[in-house]
């Protein structure tokens, strides 16, 4: 079957722009399931010029107007949920029981912002003095653009979409290059449940794309989820050109394991969490941290539990996890791997070279587990992003605080244990934005910031509930007097 030819949807429309295309491929196969437009600057001020338009009407239509379509949305993916899934698994690699929770997840997002009626409102006081009043009115920023990261296609643009949409913005979106299908299908559904043409714009492409909005006059505001390093590169573009920016960056996320902890319980969840959709995503745990004898137990177990992940292909029944995206991620990962058992590591389970019958084409890294892992190593700072849990001992939970707090990551940090006074000290003295206590994934429900400290974000205002709000509309004070007769007293 022939590779499918994405479009870019401006304006309402679905158009080819005169760009290159790259190969899209799925991760578990290798086979070549669609073609990518690498759209450059022109494309992308197409999708600026449909979306500036639009905005003029959109900005005047009442809240209560703006989410009706996002009531519809939500209808439609809700029927739509497995084959929405069945989308991201072959294009991203996750098994199915996987794409359908993330779907579920951005279905969510549809379902808080739909609350914009009551989220947007403003406040007011009267007689700030004699006979005059002071109103605070939000009002919707204009053109946002929109970035997002390969690992989670359906979720991570409904962080955002939503709540820019309801808040009365235009929206122009750059998916990943590497899973753009499924965002192109959200378009889709979008059209569907009415929303009008421009409001909701998608070019696919590469850093030209990305460049090209980030210097565009017209866009007030940017969305990125993505690496460390992009998510710096994309904040600090954005603000010289006096936008305002929210930037998701990389993590290394810590688990700390005390001895009082449900073991076989604790193992079972943290295994999870390292190696749910292989490790392919910003809160995945990549370090366990056992204090005093939690190691003589949770280590032998965290390793059986690696080492009988089934692996495969995420549509096949029984299949655990997935594929990494790419080869070149393989290479990366293994990479990783090796040099963090030449500075010392033990390779406890070792997930290299084990290709998965009938798919040896596909992108397989299995689970892998790492033991006596130096906590200044390389390997300990080094975003991973794949299939890889690294083991290191510590004798307090003091010492493994500081072990997390010196992290230059800010994403997640997790405690396992049946002490409240343990878990207190954690959450309170744990430097990252997501906290977990006997919890593996602290992702936040919809109506909750996706929070993430140092190198983790940047920006002040982050994706969901209300910094959602906040980020994608402005303030305006409105003072208000109405005299009959003037004098300069107040």
């Amino acid at each position: 079957m022939a590779a499918e030819a994405l479009l870019n949807y401006v304006g309402g429309q679905w158009e080819s722009p005169s760009a290159e295309s790259i190969p899209v491929e799925n991760p578990a196969t290798g086979d070549v399931i669609a073609k990518a437009p690498m759209s450059g600057a022109k494309d992308v001020g197409k999708a600026v010029a449909a979306a500036s338009e639009a905005w003029q009407k959109w900005r005047r239509v009442p809240p209560g107007d703006r989410i009706q379509p996002l009531f519809k949305l939500k209808a439609l993916m809700d029927a739509q949920v497995k084959d929405l899934a069945r989308i991201i698994t072959d294009e991203c690699g996750k098994t199915l029981v996987e794409a359908e929770a993330e779907v579920k997840r951005a279905i969510e997002n549809v379902e808080v912002a739909a609350g914009i009626p009551s989220l947007m409102q403003g406040s007011n006081l009267e007689d700030i003095a004699s006979g005059i009043d002071e109103l605070m009115i939000r009002q919707p920023v204009g053109v946002v653009g929109v970035i997002t990261p390969f690992n989670f296609p359906g979720m991570v643009p409904m962080w955002f979409l939503p709540y820019a949409i309801a808040c009365g913005n235009t929206v122009v979106i750059k998916p990943s290059e590497k899973t753009p299908i499924t965002m192109g299908r959200i378009a889709q559904l979008f059209a569907e449940a009415g929303l009008p043409a421009g409001v909701l714009n998608v070019v696919h492409g590469g850093k030209d794309a990305v460049d090209a909005m980030l210097d565009h006059p017209e866009v007030r505001a940017i969305s990125f989820v993505g690496s460390t390093p992009v998510a710096r590169y994309i904040y600090q573009r954005a603000a010289a050109n006096g936008k305002r920016a929210q930037a998701q960056g990389g993590a290394k996320n810590p688990v700390v394991v005390l001895p009082d902890a449900d073991m076989e319980m604790t193992t079972r969840i943290v295994a999870d969490s390292a190696f749910g959709c292989a490790g392919q995503r910003c809160l995945a745990s990549s370090v366990v941290i056992t204090v005093d004898d939690a190691g003589k137990t949770f280590t032998p177990l965290i390793a059986d539990a690696a080492a009988s992940r089934k692996v495969g292909y995420g549509a096949d029944s029984g299949v655990d996890m997935g594929p990494v995206i790419t080869a070149e991620s393989r290479t990366r990962i293994e990479g990783l791997i090796a040099a963090g058992v030449k500075a010392g590591a033990t390779p406890l389970v070792d997930g290299r070279n084990q290709p998965v019958k009938g798919f040896e084409q596909g992108h397989f890294v299995s689970p892998t587990v790492l033991g006596n892992v130096d906590p200044t190593s390389e390997l300990a700072k080094t975003e991973v992003f794949g299939p890889v849990l690294s083991v290191m001992h510590v004798n307090t939970v003091d010492e493994a605080i500081d072990v997390v707090n010196k992290s230059a990551y800010g994403n997640m940090a997790c405690l396992f244990t049946s002490s409240g006074a343990a878990a207190r000290q954690f959450r309170y003295e744990a430097r990252a934005g997501n906290i977990g206590i006997n919890v593996g994934v602290a992702a936040p429900m919809a109506y909750f910031p996706f929070s993430g400290w140092k190198e983790s974000f940047f920006g002040d205002l982050h994706a969901q509930g209300r910094d959602a709000i906040d980020f994608y509309t402005e303030k305006k004070i409105v003072v208000e007097r109405w005299p009959s007769t003037w004098s300069r007293k107040f």
